[in-house]
């Protein structure tokens, strides 16, 4: 296949001046807006659209972006920046005060104070308000309520100007504007780094620019100090609770390019504040988040305390239950199956932890049809969509996402269900608990009822969660709560090369790939070089899977690779693979970096509380809204709109990391794997790639890198305490 000619170079950008005639549109909370300018050079209205807090008729804009063609409405400006000024002339003066934008003034009344003091109206408003009582009809208080809004309408301009002076754009700059208000400026002056603390999609890099465009200088000690903040909240990306003093200094010194010495010294102070605390891991002295801190210790208290209780239900005879159940469902339990129900029967916390094939799902709906027969009220619940939905299939009960269970309460962050207002049941299982990062394993056990169960199910082997912290791995290795470990692979299951290959890839093994010519789910396709297995990759998903098996490549493919970055990386991939999959769509937005039209397969990036839309879900985009300046997408069903300048937590998805599938099933998968990739090389994260492939599997990859995954072990083990902390007594550690 032949590899396509690089894209041109963008077009320059261009600017356009004029007077705003009319306001098509304008959303107030994004910021987004189509207007009408008479532009200077243009006989006719330009349709011209971006992003403005405010906006009104009578206006001088200066608009700064590219001119594009839209299908349905023909030539626009889409401007990336937008200063708007206020009208000078006589005439823009009477359109601007009669828009609706000034509060207390109409046409009529517009007319009227123009005629009374013509161009000077805006300085009689801000320099003399009094004599707006001149004009016939404007009291003491419509007068008042005029100079508000004016005054309004300046600050918000001064905050605009200021933003656009340090380099952010409109659509960002909105954004500050909502989150500070009429504080933006004073935020900004004393602490430009707040913005990366509190504003989604502003970076610390982004911060330090403006900070460095304000005048701080590099051994600035407020720049230190958010610099070790966000060292430390990097190595949470990463999946650390916490990181060796000498690792996160290292990585300080780096991001800041400051002496390490300045880091160290700067570090002292930032222990002084309540935000990390230092604490041991093993023998070495860490520095934690102290949220990250706080919550690891309290999982591991609530965990023994629940450990060391009886369960609600009555003593129960296994040996009349079993019976009853294989009666009902036909289905044998393996004696290693019996006793792992024997021992979720007899705990108050448990964990079930097993590869693909070992009974996992029956061993769970023996349990839980013993167990609801008995009158036992249960909950279910999974990480992901998909993974709920999962569930509820095979067990025919209701299964929530955790977030969904726990009741999201976007107005104060959080969630509802917590010690105050426990779940309502006797029962809590948490599928796919290797996707369980600390915060939301904290907030599960502060909901879980006093006197409920819990059953924690997983396979331990795969990769842990996203999110800081190894819940499932700490609380196994603590060996201080009981575990069933299912390892008997069944006679149907092992028919399956997947399940065969992932066990082996386990065990440190090389998988094996079917005989030439034989039907298989698994299949090995070796590469010489990353380039050579784009082209191949690129032909296996649009080509040959769709031919062989009938999946459709979109809605049933899923390209899961190591890492972002590369020829085979996610991002590459995704440019690539959306040129194949949806080359001409109808309409389309670029935004951050990506196209995004009808068709679309993408993902949510972050967890987003007030759409209810979270990390690691898939979703289609459904169509571009563009009265609205919005991209639905729908999530399993659901419509969610993502306003033109909230699209930055959106990215396709026709291919993802292996990280980001956790908890997730596909028709079909395909993994490239070169030693291109070998920083993220390790045996879980292979064994997690292939035990998402439900019909098909295809490893696209040179052997060695294989093999690199294969043999070298798993991923770094992660800087974390919980496990630590529940191998202490309580009465040891004084809790």
């Amino acid at each position: 296949m032949n590899a396509r000619p690089p894209a041109h170079a963008p077009p320059p950008k261009e600017t356009l001046a004029g007077t705003v005639e009319r306001v098509t549109f304008h959303n107030a909370d994004s910021g987004f807006c189509v207007l009408k300018v008479q532009a200077r050079g243009k006989r006719d209205l330009v349709p011209v659209i971006g992003h403005a807090p405010a906006i009104g008729a009578g206006e001088w804009v200066t608009a700064t972006g590219l001119w594009f063609t839209d299908r349905q409405h023909g030539l626009q400006f889409k401007a990336e920046t937008l200063k708007v000024t206020p009208p000078t002339g006589v005439e823009g003066i009477e359109k601007y005060l009669a828009s609706g934008y000034m509060r207390g003034i109409g046409p009529a009344m517009a007319k009227r104070i123009v005629a009374a003091f013509g161009e000077g109206t805006f300085e009689i408003i801000e320099a003399e308000p009094d004599r707006l009582k001149e004009v016939s009809g404007i009291g003491p208080m419509r007068a008042a309520r005029i100079v508000a809004g004016w005054a309004e309408q300046k600050a918000v301009r001064e905050i605009m100007l200021f933003l656009h002076a340090h380099g952010v754009g409109t659509a960002r700059a909105v954004r500050i504007f909502k989150t500070y208000g009429y504080d933006a400026i004073t935020v900004m002056t004393e602490d430009p780094y707040r913005l990366a603390r509190d504003i989604r999609g502003i970076g610390f890099k982004t911060a330090d620019a403006i900070a460095m465009k304000l005048g701080l200088t590099k051994e600035a000690p407020q720049r230190l100090r958010a610099g070790i903040s966000f060292a430390l909240q990097t190595a949470t990306d990463e999946g650390h609770c916490g990181l060796p003093v000498a690792d996160l200094v290292k990585l300080a010194t780096a991001l800041l390019d400051v002496e390490a010495v300045l880091i160290r010294s700067a570090l002292i102070d930032v222990l002084a504040t309540s935000e990390v605390v230092q604490d041991i891991i093993g023998d070495k002295a860490c520095i934690f988040l102290a949220g990250l801190h706080a919550a690891e210790r309290i999982i591991a208290e609530r965990l023994l305390a629940r450990v060391s209780g009886r369960p609600p239900w009555p003593e129960i005879d296994l040996a009349k239950a079993l019976p009853w159940v294989e009666a009902k469902t036909g289905k044998v339990l393996s004696p290693s199956q019996a006793e792992a129900v024997r021992l979720m029967l007899n705990a108050k916390l448990a964990v079930i932890t097993g590869g693909p094939g070992t009974g996992k799902t029956s061993t769970l709906d023996t349990l839980l049809r013993i167990l609801t027969a008995k009158g036992v009220r249960v909950m279910l619940a999974a990480p992901t969509g998909r993974a709920a939905k999962r569930m509820s299939e095979q067990t025919r009960i209701e299964a929530k996402t955790i977030h969904r269970l726990l009741e999201i309460d976007p107005k104060h962050g959080g969630f509802s269900r917590n010690e105050e207002n426990p779940l309502d049941c006797d029962l809590l299982v948490i599928d796919e608990t290797s996707m369980v990062d600390v915060p939301l394993m904290n907030a599960l056990t502060k909901a879980v009822p006093a006197h409920a169960g819990l059953l924690l199910v997983g396979d331990v082997d795969q990769l842990p969660s996203v999110g800081p912290g190894q819940v499932l791995a700490d609380i196994i290795g603590s060996e201080r709560v009981p575990v069933a470990r299912l390892t008997e692979v069944f006679r149907q299951a092992a028919e399956s090369r997947i399940i065969v290959n992932a066990h082996r890839i386990n065990a440190g093994k090389m998988p094996e790939a079917a005989p030439r010519g034989s039907e298989s789910d698994f299949h090995l396709i070796e590469i010489d070089e990353p380039e050579a297995g784009l082209a191949t990759l690129i032909e296996v998903v649009t080509r040959r899977i769709p031919a062989r098996y009938g999946l459709d490549p979109v809605r049933d493919v899923q390209v899961l690779t190591p890492m972002q970055r590369g020829v085979l990386g996610a991002r590459n991939l995704n440019h690539e693979l959306q040129a194949v999959l949806n080359p001409n769509p109808s309409t389309s937005v670029e935004r951050f970096g990506w196209r995004f039209s009808p068709g679309d397969r993408v993902m949510e990036s972050q967890n987003d509380y007030d759409r209810e839309v979270f990390n690691g879900d898939l979703g289609t985009v459904l169509r571009i809204d563009e009265e609205e300046g919005a991209v639905v997408v729908t999530f399993e069903g659901r419509e969610v709109a993502y306003p033109y300048g909230e699209l930055d937590t959106l990215v396709p998805a026709y291919a993802t990391t292996i990280h980001k599938s956790q908890g997730s099933e596909y028709p079909a998968v395909v993994i490239p794997l070169t030693t291109g990739h070998w920083t993220m090389l390790a045996r879980n994260l292979l064994y997690t790639g292939v035990t998402r492939g439900k019909r098909l599997v295809v490893l696209i990859g040179q052997r060695k890198a294989v093999a690199i995954a294969v043999r070298g072990g798993n991923m770094k083990p992660r800087w974390t305490k919980l496990g630590q902390w529940l191998r202490m007594s309580p009465s040891a550690d004084g809790s």
